[in-house]
C-alpha cells in the first residue's frame, strides 16, 4: 500500500457545534457541512494543507456506514500533530484553541527532547498537540 492520506476524518458529536470550534475558533477553512439532504450524508471538510483535508462527521453516522456499534469516546486513541515553525507559534495557538472552547490537557512547554509542545482537547475530546520540533523544517 503506498501512503495516500488524504481525508483524516473524526467523529463528532454535535456537528453545529464541531463546526463552529475549527471553523470560527481555530479559523480552518471551509465550505460549511454539506450533504445534509442524505440520510447519515452530513458532513464538513477543512482544508489543511494541499492534498490533506480534516473531516467531521456524526459518530453515528460514521458507526452506520462502518456496520459497528458507536463505541464510548477515548482520548488517547490517537493524536493530531500541528508542527508550527516556532515556541511563539505553539502559544498562540494554545491560547487560541483556548479562547475557542478547548481543554488545555498539557501547556504549552519545553520538552525533553528538544522541541516545545502542548495539548489541547476539541469539544468532542480528540487531543492536538502543538508542536515546535528543531528538528523539522515546515514548507509553507
Amino acid at each position: 500500500m503506498k501512503p495516500r492520506v488524504t481525508v483524516i476524518t473524526i467523529g463528532v458529536d454535535d456537528l453545529e457545534r464541531a463546526l463552529d470550534f475549527y471553523r470560527d475558533g481555530l479559523g480552518f477553512p471551509t465550505e460549511g457541512i454539506i450533504g445534509r439532504e442524505f440520510e447519515h450524508g452530513a458532513v464538513a471538510f477543512f482544508d489543511l494543507q494541499p492534498g490533506l483535508r480534516l473531516a467531521i462527521w456524526a459518530r453515528k453516522d460514521i458507526a452506520h456506514d462502518t456496520h459497528l456499534e458507536v463505541m464510548p469516546r477515548s482520548a488517547t486513541e490517537f493524536t493530531l500533530g500541528h508542527n508550527v515553525a516556532s515556541k511563539e507559534e505553539v502559544d498562540l495557538i494554545m491560547d487560541q484553541a483556548s479562547e475557542a472552547g478547548a481543554t488545555i490537557t498539557v501547556p504549552a512547554h519545553d520538552t525533553f527532547w528538544g522541541g516545545y509542545s502542548g495539548y489541547f482537547q476539541d469539544p468532542d475530546g480528540h487531543l492536538w498537540e502543538v508542536v515546535w520540533n528543531p528538528q523539522w523544517t515546515l514548507g509553507e
